[in-house]
């Protein structure tokens, strides 16, 4: 197992960075004296040979896409190398975690996962398969491993460059954007977030020292503006502050970007002043939805007054803000579709929203903490085990009409490479039911202000 290419470690996508989903988990088997081999199929081929060459292949599933991909890696890796140990490590992992052990995997592992990870590989190694905690196999399961790591600097030096991966874009020049997460988990229990339930309401924070080295040794290679990819920012940010303040201190032309909640933008409205100063230039927040309802039903902690709010308090700060949204749910009108697209053009956030998430619908996993929940169940069918997610119909059938023909849409702009003006005005065509009246003079003042909105290349999905 200590054998250079015992040990591979396959990310198939996170969202266009450097997968730190192989990256910390390379530098916690190398401390423990392993030489693994870390392989990203989102820029690289499948290899064969280092397939062929692996004991153990553990696959790294932080969210819905990289897993339906990683299946089909298992799946392959199965064939041509039947006796390899096959985990699946992330929050997907574990939230899948029948289907995978009944079909392609021999492990999987949930939540804080580097050392337990590191645990399973010396069972193997010694060949003693008890219990390893937070590992689950087929006659053995385990909820997620929730216990504070003895971090590592995430290894790097074997992915493909930092220039292959995801860039700022802003006023018309592009820069290598690297990536790190000062905190995991959450506070907050959102019910569609697949982080609530494996994480439970618990946060877990990595050292200052080690982001700030993460963050050195990106810059080293390139990097001139960071992603913090914590799933919020403002969870603890007394800790999260001081890493950006030593950042800037270290690096005062690095710029950065940000996720948090609208409820903490308006908690802590007197730190995005700071935050700008800091080289902050746009923010990414779940809004998800413009009605009080839908917000409700996915208890987001906020209501639509307060989405305005804070989009105003990012921008008297000078910061850009970038709203998601989940505009497919059971209890979403098309009222409220139309309303979205009436508050991205009316704010001026056409550039600030990728079009994707205009045909975002929501995705209802094993063990969401939605399942729970009345609301939803007069609208749930069966479990899909094959596209890990529960069917859900919309009561309204213009609903799942209006979803297939923006979904389309979407597909057929981005293939065309049209502007996010271009794709918006696409898309309101399709919900409006009236003629847009001086959309093309709007949508030139919209692809005129392109430049001026700061953007990763690689659009948010999930």
């Amino acid at each position: 197992m200590r054998q250079l290419g015992s040990i591979l470690l396959i990310s198939c996508y996170e969202l266009g960075h450097q997968p730190l989903g192989i990256a910390s988990p390379m530098a916690f088997l190398q401390r423990a004296g392993y030489r693994p081999r870390g392989l990203d199929i989102s820029f690289q081929s499948l290899d064969t040979d280092a397939i062929v060459r692996a004991r153990f292949i553990g696959i790294s599933v932080p969210m819905h896409t990289a897993l339906r991909l990683g299946v089909r890696v298992a799946e392959f890796a199965r064939r041509i190398n039947p006796n390899c140990h096959v985990c699946f490590y992330g929050l997907y992992a574990w939230l899948n975690a029948d289907y995978l052990l009944a079909t392609v995997a021999d492990s999987i592992i949930g939540g804080e996962f580097e050392e337990p990870l590191v645990a399973l590989v010396r069972a193997i190694e010694v060949e003693r398969f008890d219990d390893v905690e937070g590992v689950s196999r087929r006659d053995s399961k385990s909820g997620p491993f929730l216990k504070r790591l003895f971090f590592a600097p995430p290894s790097r030096t074997m992915l493909p460059s930092l220039e292959r991966y995801a860039h700022l874009e802003y006023d018309g020049v592009r820069r290598p954007a690297g990536y790190v997460e000062a905190s995991r988990g959450c506070l907050h229990r959102c019910l569609h977030c697949p982080i609530s339930p494996v994480y439970r309401g618990r946060f877990f924070v990595v050292p200052e020292k080690i982001v700030l080295q993460d963050i050195r040794q990106q810059v080293a290679v390139g990097a001139a503006h960071i992603t913090f990819g914590d799933p919020d920012f403002l969870n603890g940010p007394g800790h999260t502050l001081r890493i950006a303040r030593r950042m800037h201190e270290e690096f005062p032309d690095l710029t950065f970007d940000l996720t948090t909640k609208v409820e903490h933008i308006v908690k802590h409205r007197s730190l995005f002043a700071e935050l700008r100063a800091l080289g902050c230039l746009f923010i990414v927040s779940a809004v998800e939805s413009l009605s009080d309802m839908v917000l409700a039903c996915l208890e987001k902690g906020h209501i639509r007054a307060d989405v305005f709010e804070a989009l105003n308090i990012v921008r008297c700060a000078g910061i850009s803000f970038r709203p998601t949204w989940i505009p497919f749910t059971p209890w979403a009108t098309l009222a409220d579709y139309t309303d979205i697209l009436d508050f991205v053009e009316g704010e001026g956030l056409i550039n600030h929203v990728d079009p994707v998430q205009y045909s975002i619908r929501l995705l209802v996993p094993p063990g969401s903490d939605l399942l729970s929940r009345p609301a939803i169940q007069p609208f749930l069918g069966a479990l899909d085990c094959g596209s890990f997610s529960y069917h859900w119909t919309h009561p309204d059938p213009r609903m799942d009409t209006l979803y297939r023909k923006v979904r389309v849409a979407i597909e057929e702009a981005v293939r065309k490479g049209e502007s996010p003006a271009a794709m918006f005005y696409r898309v309101h065509g399709i919900a409006s039911t009236e003629p847009r009246r001086g959309a093309l003079t709007t949508q030139r003042s919209a692809d005129a202000l392109q430049k001026g909105s700061p953007r990763l290349s690689e659009p948010w999905f999930c």
